[in-house]
């Protein structure tokens, strides 16, 4: 089988493990572009991208440019005359580097295109309690993912599956789609298709933090999904007021059950025995938790953290 010269690009774990899985096919990756190295956390140390540290550990050249129109980098990723780019959760990129390849620049998607466009396919797939998500390969062109499919997998979505384990899972089912990717053009085997024409496919728009806050006038079944969907990152969120003091709680997990209990959607029943929200038509019962300024626990070791549960309220 051919062997293709490659330049990958991407930033996190779940672009890692596609740079992984090619550079352990017969595939030959010339070049890895990722971002710039930045400071973070408290002691503002220095992280670098898991794309690049894997990168550097397998001696791949390695390249992060400020910016993708800089001619020196376009220079540099010319001479390594790749036969094809590779994307896995990297950036916008301007037509002068996706069309710099001769069998041009494919992305990996993770959903059943042209589904979930955009910046957070896996959270809304959960969110929306789909019973299937998938992986899709593309090429590149110049709207945000809507060139033509490669190919296509589908992966179902298991009960109370929350957006961590999807994403775990779409990442090696995503890893192996693209050296399958690979290897097709490389055996010139695969006919890129249009996407289909959709007049409302579902939108997968970036998460923003006052996108991550639970409504809880909502129906039980909708806000268990939502807190899977965004469990464990970005993390649902509501407010607790514990005495004069109004803090953040992120829930990551719990269950529901349908009641007609009469309460007010969005009060509390807390005690030492256990803590439940009502919702619009039955009550949620948080299983882990983070208050602000603490670190994430059960609802056990929660509950064990106060005295005064007549305190507690809902913000």
């Amino acid at each position: 089988m051919k062997s293709l010269k490659v330049v990958f690009l991407g930033t996190p774990e779940f672009a890692k493990a596609s740079l992984e899985a090619i550079h352990h096919s017969h595939h030959e990756v010339v070049g890895v572009v990722t971002v710039a190295d930045k400071a973070s956390g408290r002691g503002q140390k220095i992280s670098q991208s898991p794309v690049k540290v894997f990168a550097v550990e397998n001696n791949l050249p390695v390249f992060q440019p400020e910016k993708l129109r800089n001619p020196e980098f376009l220079e540099e990723l010319r001479k390594l005359e790749a036969d094809v780019f590779v994307v896995v959760a990297f950036r916008m990129m301007p037509k002068v580097l996706f069309e710099m390849p001769k069998m041009g620049t494919f992305n990996l998607h993770a959903s059943l295109l042209p589904d979930y466009r955009g910046a957070a396919p896996i959270n809304y797939a959960i969110i929306n309690g789909e019973e299937k998500s998938g992986a899709t390969t593309f090429f590149i062109n110049e709207k945000i993912d809507e060139g033509n499919i490669l190919l296509q997998e589908e992966l179902p979505i298991l009960p109370d599956e929350n957006a961590g384990s999807l994403h775990d899972r779409l990442m090696e089912m995503g890893s192996e789609l693209v050296v399958r990717t690979l290897n097709g053009l490389a055996e010139n085997s695969i006919t890129e298709k249009p996407q289909p024409q959709v007049e409302h496919p579902k939108n997968a728009f970036k998460i923003f933090k006052e996108d991550t806050r639970i409504d809880w006038t909502k129906n039980s079944k909708g806000i268990h999904q939502f807190i899977l969907g965004m469990s464990p990152y970005p993390a649902a969120f509501t407010t607790l007021k514990i005495g004069e003091e109004e803090k953040g709680l992120k829930i990551f997990g719990g269950k529901f059950e349908i009641s007609d209990h009469g309460k007010t959607a969005g009060s509390l029943e807390i005690s030492k025995t256990g803590f439940k929200i009502f919702t619009q038509d039955g009550e949620y019962f948080p299983s882990e938790l983070q208050l602000e300024g603490k670190k994430r626990m059960n609802i056990k070791d929660f509950l064990n953290g106060f005295r005064n549960f007549d305190e507690i309220k809902m913000a």
